[in-house]
């Protein structure tokens, strides 16, 4: 199959490293032309709050793009020492690819145990790539899958029960601050999906003012039209955290839009001793972590989702063993399926070159024969040598089909093309 995957995540690398290694939309274009260029590789890049991954494949008969080309590569995109990162990056090869990315997709490799909005940013970067024209057949028909058997866990099991989404778990854990959010002020910042998604749970709180600030004014108006919130000027969000008792970012800027010392100017000064409590859920992160002080101003980020998220998903947890099987079922069947594609060719070839040695032996026979036997007699001699023919393809046949359900059929269409000299 000759397919990988190559990342980092949540449990590998900490944000520090993750927000650095994050692809804005010119890193990412850049990437979706070089990756295939430079290794002769399909690739798609995945990128979300809790990961980054390359996911390249390349035909059988070239050697597959290992973790240290993808960790210089990154390291060359993104100005990061490549010594900084590739410790952090994990490898997984073919089916063990698969799996993993059937399991992301489906929300098990994620903080928030079902989370759902993973399963549409593996749809978006699939179809940035394929738009980048940067897939191929093994991606083409990769992702598609795993997009099919995410639907299937959510359809088939009750890991997705409740709230099992990034901004759901921020609110749970903004829930455990405060006792009450009726005379609390909310700042939402960015309107995207993940701004969307939050407010939506932000309802449940019943805070006495929801705000919303964006870069784009007509984005902010309608996110805040549709929940209930109004709109605060992106020149004003000075103002926007003054006011604020809770601050939900969820931006893709790429550099913090509140550092230290603008904060320190424009912010602290007039808050007095009121607390603030900021969740940066965007990688990059929005905050300068260095405003967490401990007693004004708390500032958590998407890693610190893992405690909020180990106590909300331990009823999701008793769903993973059927949420797993059916995975592992879709492996299996996309693994042999694939390699069956892979088998078509070399069978038909297999076949054809016995056809001919079968004719080259059969013919000359039926010649010298003809006229000492009777047709009856003759046919019975093509019948046995057809026979045999069989006999000799089933042995190879079955041995390939049955290699077809592991990683191991590469292997043997290789040793078959050698042994009858199928090559070209």
């Amino acid at each position: 199959m000759n397919l990988r995957a190559i990342g980092c995540n949540v449990e590998s690398a900490p944000v520090e490293l993750r927000e650095k290694l994050a692809f804005d939309a010119s890193k990412l274009a850049h990437a979706l032309t070089e990756l295939p260029a430079r290794y002769g590789a399909e690739a798609v890049v995945l990128g979300t709050c809790n990961r980054v991954e390359v996911y390249l494949a390349r035909p059988n008969e070239q050697a597959a793009v290992h973790r240290a080309l993808v960790a210089e590569f990154l390291a060359e995109v993104h100005g990061v020492p490549t010594e900084a990162i590739i410790g952090k990056l994990y490898e997984l090869g073919d089916a063990e690819a698969v799996d993993h990315l059937f399991r992301v997709a489906a929300g098990l490799d994620s903080v928030v145990v079902g989370e759902s909005q993973i399963a549409g940013q593996v749809k978006d970067a699939f179809e940035a790539a394929q738009k980048a024209q940067a897939t191929g057949p093994l991606l083409n028909a990769l992702f598609p899958a795993a997009t099919r058997v995410s639907k299937r866990v959510r359809t088939e099991t009750k890991i997705a029960d409740g709230h099992v989404s990034v901004s759901s778990a921020a609110v749970d854990f903004v829930r455990e601050v405060f006792d009450t959010f009726t005379d609390k002020t909310v700042l939402v910042i960015g309107a995207g999906e993940m701004g969307r998604l939050t407010l939506n749970h932000i309802r449940e709180l019943n805070p006495a003012r929801v705000l919303v600030t964006n870069r784009s004014p007509e984005r902010a108006a309608a996110l805040a039209a549709e929940y209930g919130g109004q709109v605060i000027p992106w020149e004003q969000l000075d103002e926007a955290l003054v006011q604020a008792d809770i601050v939900l970012s969820t931006t893709g800027a790429p550099e913090p839009i509140v550092p230290r010392k603008w904060f320190d100017a424009k912010v602290r000064p007039r808050r007095g001793n009121r607390l603030l409590v900021v969740f940066d859920m965007a990688v990059p992160r929005d905050f300068d972590p260095r405003l967490h002080d401990g007693d004004r101003v708390s500032v958590f980020n998407v890693d610190d989702l893992n405690r909020v998220a180990d106590q909300a998903a331990a009823a999701r947890r008793k769903h993973l063993p059927a949420a797993e099987a059916i995975i592992a079922t879709e492996v299996q069947k996309f693994v042999h399926d694939w390699n069956r594609r892979k088998d078509g060719p070399v069978i038909g070839k297999l076949t054809t070159e016995l056809d001919k040695l079968r004719e080259a032996m059969v013919s000359p026979l039926l010649g010298k024969l003809k006229g000492k036997l009777s047709a009856a007699e003759m046919e019975q001699i093509e019948v046995a040598f057809r026979q045999f023919q069989n006999k000799v393809l089933h042995g190879p046949i079955a041995a390939l089909n049955e290699a077809s359900r592991t990683d191991h059929g590469g292997t043997l269409r290789e040793a078959l093309m050698k042994l009858f000299g199928l090559n070209g």
